[in-house]
């Protein structure tokens, strides 16, 4: 396992960490015990950074994580979790001191830390970036202790560079996968410029970057890859990057013959998205200890040659760029 620093909050981090969305639920079902152990070999890997946030499965995710430290107490694992989308309604007023405060004692207590080591904004209104004095609120909260670093995770390109104007924000989290390439041409020259730790989200495309989703694949009830297929539910864009899924099986049949003998097409596209230096780490989700270190051993690949880079890039504009917002 490689590390690379993220930004400027002191913490040097896997590049290929952990997502603990689906540990929490929404991805079909979960059993704590595979969890655990999906937590333990990431540690055995190598991997020193787990995100999560405070509504996955409603603290389940944090809780989780609390036990694995309290059971590896001589590995340092840093964790990021998420506030704000407790909020009902999920308005920018709400993003206030008390509320923020709130949220974070709550994860405090989850994890059974007395400091939070990142604390993210999860995918606020739009508007909330142009509030300083939400990120002023953020400030407070790291003068009192409870939070050592801040930052944000967006939904747009553009959420991400008016979050980096406000000089206390670390790190970004954002859509970054062969889908979704726009953060490379829009944003990582300014990450690089300020020193901002990135965070690449759905590395894998809601799995469509794994190969083994078919025309025929079908999700459980509660998986919301089935209920949240066009953002019923959450976030236009978040399931498949928003991506056709007749576009997406001809851009995947053009990337099949580039991958590397011996490595999967998950790998592949882990190993694309680590080839820009201004991304810190990829945090691809895992529910069982194999698919840990599948998506682990990302890390190990060789470098993607520039030629095989250029048809990727093809393959994005002919497939996928047209059908991708703007604002992604």
């Amino acid at each position: 396992m490689k590390y690379r620093p993220l930004g400027k909050t002191g913490m040097n981090v896997a590049e290929v960490s952990f997502g603990a969305w689906a540990i929490g639920g929404s991805w079909g079902e979960v059993d704590d015990e595979q969890s655990m152990a999906a937590l333990h070999k990431a540690v055995d890997e190598g991997v020193n950074f787990i995100d999560t946030a405070d509504v996955y499965g409603d603290g389940r995710s944090e809780r989780l994580i609390a036990q694995l430290k309290r059971e590896r107490p001589t590995d340092q694992i840093f964790v990021a979790t998420k506030a704000g989308r407790r909020l009902n309604p999920h308005v920018a007023a709400g993003y206030t001191y008390e509320n923020l405060r709130g949220f974070v004692e709550r994860s405090l207590q989850n994890l059974e830390t007395d400091g939070l080591d990142l604390l993210q904004l999860h995918c606020p209104p739009s508007e909330v970036y142009d509030q300083p004095e939400v990120f002023a609120a953020l400030d407070r909260l790291v003068q009192e202790g409870k939070v050592r670093n801040y930052g944000v995770s967006v939904e747009t390109v553009d959420e991400a560079v008016r979050a980096v104007e406000h000089p206390n924000v670390k790190t970004v989290q954002i859509i970054f996968n062969i889908f979704r390439q726009k953060p490379a041409d829009a944003f990582f020259r300014t990450a690089v410029g300020k020193q901002i730790g990135v965070l690449a989200r759905v590395p894998l495309a809601s799995g469509l970057l794994t190969g083994k989703i078919t025309p025929a694949t079908t999700f459980a009830a509660d998986d919301h890859r089935n209920f949240n297929r066009h953002g019923e539910a959450f976030d236009v864009g978040e399931i498949f990057s928003g991506v056709p899924l007749n576009a997406a099986f001809d851009a995947l049949e053009g990337l099949k013959p580039l991958v590397p003998p011996g490595a999967t097409m998950a790998q592949f596209a882990l190993r694309w998205i680590l080839m820009f230096d201004a991304v810190t780490c990829t945090i691809p989700g895992a529910k069982r200890p194999d698919q840990v270190a599948d998506n682990c051993a990302a890390s190990e690949l060789g470098p993607i040659e520039r030629s095989e880079m250029e048809v990727i890039r093809v393959l994005y504009d002919t497939y996928v760029r047209p059908h991708v917002h703007h604002k992604w």
